[in-house]
């Protein structure tokens, strides 16, 4: 194998591929990225079994076809420190070979006969759903997911596929967040689970015109110039609909800025607060275990009879304020100790008051 291509456009697409090869065990063929160069098509692959990556480049200078692979790690530290010029990448003796004029770089290689298949297409149900809203979507949810619940299933956000709609839920067992977004569905009453890391590198792909496609264990999206898939997650997910009160005793809409301003006040000295909602104002007291204190409160005018009073963790109201655009928010509330809920258009989220 050999071929020539700019050095700007492998770093960018090495970098990205980095971020799915297994790190854990060097001595994997997982912990390399797979080559192959073919009929003027670059592709460059990485997997750690459980998300996979596809690059595909069009119009490269193949010189001689072939496949390769080489440590994901390796290269892309190579790679970085080259000057912004044509590298050539060529194999021989079971060796890849990177030059760039007087500069030359040697890795070994593992057989890649042994570097793992993705899956194919074949027998998989379709989004009909633009995927830049799509990930847009899931991006509100995402701080809700958990990374490491004894629970799998809370480790990955829902996709409850109902009739014209989708349920995007993530909960992390403090706080659920849920986005309900339009969409022409092909098959309803339908949900699976997609782990928080193959979302998270989703978030880098979906901008452009992607295909989604999915079956009960794997989900695909599919361009031009890329193949992402990620395993999901084949567990129960809990029943998030019995989290959502059935009804509040207060409500109140509330100033998006002027929230804000009030916690990031209080969020200088802790992280943890005391919201007070008043007729004529916004109290916001720090809840803290050493002797630090930090209050403040903004005047508005807000349509309630009596107080309501939040102790909440300042990351959960940042997240939310975060993920929204509107300017004013609902704030529905029933007690102190009980679970209060936010929420702005098809956004809404359920948060545990904090334990002082």
């Amino acid at each position: 194998m050999k071929f020539i291509i700019n050095k700007s456009m492998l770093d960018s697409i090495i970098t990205n591929t980095n971020a799915y090869i297994d790190k854990k065990d060097v001595s994997s063929i997982t912990s390399h990225i797979f080559i192959n160069a073919e009929n003027g098509i670059l592709s460059i692959k990485a997997t750690d079994h459980e998300i996979g990556l596809t690059y595909n480049i069009k119009n490269v200078n193949v010189q001689v076809e072939g496949k390769a692979t080489a440590n994901g790690k390796k290269i892309l530290d190579i790679i970085k420190g080259l000057k912004d010029e044509d590298v050539t990448i060529e194999t021989m003796n079971n060796f890849l070979f990177i030059r760039q004029k007087n500069s030359k770089y040697k890795l070994p290689m593992y057989n890649s006969l042994d570097f793992p298949e993705f899956p194919t297409l074949e027998n998989k149900n379709k989004f009909d759903i633009n995927s830049a809203i799509f990930g847009r979507s899931l991006k509100k949810i995402f701080p809700m997911i958990d990374t490491s619940n004894p629970n799998y299933a809370l480790n990955g956000a829902l996709i409850d596929i109902k009739d014209n709609y989708i349920n995007l839920v993530g909960t992390d067992g403090k706080r659920l967040g849920l986005y309900k977004l339009d969409a022409k569905t092909q098959n309803s009453n339908f949900s699976l689970i997609i782990p928080k890391k193959a979302i998270n590198e989703m978030q880098k792909l979906f901008f452009d015109k992607v295909e989604i496609y999915y079956d009960e264990n794997i989900l695909i999206a599919v361009c031009d110039n890329f193949e992402f898939f990620t395993k999901l997650i084949n567990k129960k997910f809990p029943d998030y609909q019995r989290v959502i009160p059935s009804e509040f005793k207060k409500s109140v809409v509330l100033q998006r800025d002027k929230v804000l301003e009030g916690i990031k006040t209080i969020n200088m000295v802790c992280d943890k607060m005391k919201i007070t909602v008043k007729p004529n104002s916004v109290v916001f007291e720090s809840i803290n275990e050493d002797n630090s204190e930090a209050k403040t409160e903004i005047e508005v005018v807000n349509e309630i009879d009596d107080d309501i009073v939040l102790r909440v963790t300042n990351r959960y109201l940042l997240d939310f304020l975060n993920s929204i655009e509107d300017t004013t928010f609902r704030l529905d509330y029933n007690d102190v100790e009980l679970a209060f809920m936010l929420s702005s258009n098809e956004l809404l989220n359920i948060i545990m008051p904090t334990n002082i």
